[in-house]
């Protein structure tokens, strides 16, 4: 039985995952764990690899939502998806790539393509 907060997060990704679905993103992946970090949803954006982070906060308090993916989550981020992209490409060239972010602050989202570069 997951937690409210859990519970929260949860119903965040399959919002999210239904915006993006509307915006015409193809789905490939959900909740992919590594050591170094986890990617909340995979996408395909034609033939650009979205890893989407999904943030949820009740208020805006300390930044809010989308502020709260700091730049040692956009690390985190970025390990684990190229980890993925080894993992599912190997040493192929690895196809384009973007990081996006849905933030929802009070039940409502906010799509952010591009949200972070990492290095």
């Amino acid at each position: 039985m997951p937690t409210p907060l859990q519970a929260r997060g949860f119903d965040a990704e399959a919002r999210a995952l239904e915006l993006l679905r509307h915006h015409g993103l193809l789905p490939v992946d959900r909740n992919v764990r590594f050591k170094a970090g986890e990617i909340d949803l995979i996408m395909r954006d034609g033939a650009e690899w979205v890893f989407v982070e999904v943030r949820a906060r009740g208020q805006a308090r300390y930044g809010g939502a989308a502020a709260s993916v700091g730049w040692r989550k956009q690390q985190r981020v970025a390990r684990a998806a190229q980890l993925y992209l080894l993992r599912r490409f190997g040493q192929s060239p690895w196809p384009a790539c973007r990081f996006d972010v849905v933030a929802f602050e009070a039940d409502e989202p906010r799509w952010i393509r591009a949200a972070f570069t990492p290095g």
